[in-house]
């Protein structure tokens, strides 16, 4: 397989061609990107398209490794912290409906506070670990105490980072897969946007092993449409995110709304704050969260292709309007009619989402949050390789104690 150079490649020259404000910010010298603080995070957003081919590829040929980890569960557990949770929030749907077993979400740190009572209890399990660097205290200290106290869990780790604490630790231990991403994927800047989208398309393939023809089209299609994306409208999000809002409010259902809440995260960790954020579903809006949306605020939409679920978030969508409701609207999806928007309000058409589904939608989603929050912290006069400039925050969480009981 060949797969498009992940930096330098006519890839970056073709997206320079139809968007002049990233021709602008790759026209500086790397010196100056670097001062600017962008080089890593604008790279790592935009070799996404190549990157999921290359774990398309990986994933396929780790197939026996995961069956012999699936074979005889009565349930599955993604864990992560912070982003790497999010990232089962957007596999969690699919992942239950295909292998037909229960699967929940738990954040690591849940699972390093109460240990088994957070998990469901069927057994034997299998828990998969989510993690960027693999060595945040949650991450090694969770799968840890795990290991000491219930025999009847299997363990399976996903990570970017070979050389980390999790996949260090435990590979080769017989008691735990351990499976590491390309190199690539391990992002340098603060927040994870590349890191975020294979571990995602990674563990997706869990669900899809009788089905690998269909897994590397998945991932074929959700590359073009990626690419398309940053082509046809990087700038409509660079211009977004210069706009004046105070606060950002992302709405999603299903598998999308996993996607809200890491593209929440991301506004809120690359303004360093200064815009608060929240992740809510359609229907959860009205319960409340909708008295968050005053007229200095962006509401961005993941539109679902379904046509149930779309019903309802179209009956939504049109009471903000009728409310007047925010500063501006962002829709995201497939065929979007035009009597949803008002004022300013944006549609970012995706050609294709729709015949892949809501189930798979959540990258494109978070891509677009990732450009938005990118364009956004450098309006702020941010650094986006590292918008927490005070280290309230950073790339790894700082070792804390871990008050695990004695056996």
């Amino acid at each position: 397989m060949s797969y498009p150079s992940l930096v330098e490649s006519e890839w970056l020259r073709a997206v320079c061609d139809r968007q002049p404000i990233a021709a602008e910010l790759l026209a500086r010298s790397v010196e100056e990107q670097r001062r600017l603080g962008y080089f890593n995070t604008l790279r790592e957003i935009c070799q996404q398209p190549a990157t999921w081919l290359k774990t398309r590829d990986q994933m396929l040929g780790h197939s026996v490794l995961l069956e012999s980890s699936l074979s005889g569960i009565a349930s599955l557990v993604l864990t992560g912290s912070g982003s790497s949770e999010y990232v089962g929030d957007c596999v969690r749907f699919p992942l239950e409906t295909e292998l037909g077993i229960s699967t929940q979400v738990v954040a690591g740190g849940a699972v390093l506070a109460h240990g088994r009572d957070a998990l469901a209890p069927s057994s034997p399990a299998l828990m998969v670990s989510i993690a960027r660097s693999g060595d945040s205290p949650e991450s090694a200290g969770a799968l840890a105490l795990l290991l000491r106290t219930d025999s009847e869990i299997r363990h399976l780790v996903v990570t970017c980072n070979a050389t980390g604490t999790l996949a260090g630790t435990y590979q080769g231990d017989p008691r735990v897969a351990v499976i590491t991403l390309d190199p690539a994927t391990n992002d340098q800047g603060l927040v994870m946007t590349s890191s975020f989208t294979n571990l995602a398309l990674s563990v997706r393939f869990l669900g899809m092993l009788p089905r690998p023809e269909t897994y590397s089209s998945i991932c074929t299609q959700l590359s073009q449409i990626a690419s398309a994306f940053i082509q046809d409208h990087f700038g409509t999000l660079a211009s977004i995110g210069k706009m004046n809002f105070r606060r950002a409010l992302f709405l999603g259902s299903g598998a999308r709304f996993g996607a809200a809440r890491e593209a929440a995260l991301k506004m809120l960790e690359m303004t360093a704050g200064r815009v608060t954020t929240m992740a809510e579903t359609y229907l959860g809006l009205r319960h409340g969260p909708m008295s968050y949306v005053h007229n200095d605020a962006l509401v961005v939409c993941f539109l679902s292709s379904d046509p149930g679920v779309r019903a309802y978030e179209v009956d939504l969508i049109r009471e903000l309007n009728r409310k007047e409701l925010g500063l501006v609207k962002l829709i995201v999806g497939e065929k979007i009619t035009t009597d949803l928007l008002r004022g300013n309000d944006v549609a970012l058409e995706c050609p294709g989402l729709a015949d892949l589904g809501d189930d798979n939608a959540p990258l494109i989603d978070v891509l677009a949050g990732q450009i938005l929050g990118f364009f956004r912290c450098m309006e702020e006069k941010l650094r986006p390789d590292s918008p927490s400039e005070d280290g309230v925050i950073s790339r790894v969480v700082q070792t804390f104690a871990l008050h695990i009981p004695n056996e």
